[in-house]
């Protein structure tokens, strides 16, 4: 019998572009119950409902630009009060901002060169268009395309705008690889096929997988294949990745279950 209770966070209503977030969350939820008590909540209602529960799941709740105050106060909540919330707050990805794609580049790892500031361009490859996007933004809220960058420095990021092949999306539950999808149209993000990942591509998600340092959770690498052939990431998604399960084969989709449901055990078991 189940005896963990987690609370799983959602906004079943969200309306993603391409995504359906509440089908993905109603599906994942009715095989979790499975294995554990489980209830679903709005973000909004995290901080005031997890005292009740063993640890938090995030999932498809929606860009946190959206409730920035809310999501603010649940997170100091958690953190003073010891919740475990999955995946770990501790991520450096998505989850604490876009600043990782400025210290990615500077670093020298494959990723598309970002600045923030556009006094900085000459840091950048020469480019007819850049794109820019706020700093502090999401799902593509906010990007535009441009010649001639402009925005308060510190607060908007900077790209050149890559005449990419396809976008390749690599899926792991703590450090395992589970599947790759990917957009053979560049034009049509969420238009996803299988995908089956060379040993160089699993190399390369690995790596930002490994940069991360979280010891479980959810976490998606999105990457594109630029003209020379090599992959660069895109984002690396490690607060709410949506899963795309819908697309998978029933055994592929069977076995992320399984290996979620063996991490959240792993997870809610620590000490």
């Amino acid at each position: 019998m189940p005896t963990t209770r987690l609370l799983y966070v959602t906004d079943l209503a969200y309306p993603a572009r391409g995504r359906r977030y509440g089908d993905e969350d109603v599906f994942l939820t009715a095989r979790l119950r499975e294995h554990f008590h489980l209830a679903l909540c709005h973000p909004l209602d995290a901080e005031a409902l997890m005292p009740g529960f063993d640890a938090v799941v995030i999932r498809n709740s929606g860009p946190v630009l959206g409730y920035r105050q809310a999501y603010d106060a649940f997170r100091a909540a958690a953190l003073a009060t010891g919740t475990r919330v999955y995946n770990p707050l501790t991520g450096r990805g998505d989850m604490a901002g876009k600043q990782y794609l400025l210290d990615l580049t500077a670093a020298g790892l494959p990723v598309i060169p970002t600045v923030d500031d556009p006094a900085h361009l000459d840091r950048l490859p020469s480019t007819g268009t850049y794109a820019v996007k706020p700093k502090q933004g999401a799902d593509s809220i906010g990007l535009t395309f441009t010649a001639t960058p402009s925005g308060p420095a510190g607060e908007i990021l900077i790209q050149p705008r890559i005449d990419f092949a396809y976008e390749v999306s690599f899926y792991f539950v703590d450090d395992a690889f589970q599947y790759a999808l990917h957009a053979p149209d560049p034009a049509r993000r969420w238009e996803l096929t299988p995908y089956e990942p060379t040993r160089e591509d699993l190399a390369f998600a690995r790596r930002f997988i490994d940069w991360n340092t979280l010891d479980h959770g959810i976490q998606r690498v999105d990457a594109c294949r630029a003209p020379s052939g090599e992959l660069l990431l895109v984002e690396l998604e490690d607060l709410n990745p949506y899963l795309s399960l819908d697309l998978l084969p029933q055994h592929t989709r069977d076995s992320f279950v399984e290996s979620l449901t063996a991490s959240l055990r792993s997870f809610t078991a620590m000490a």
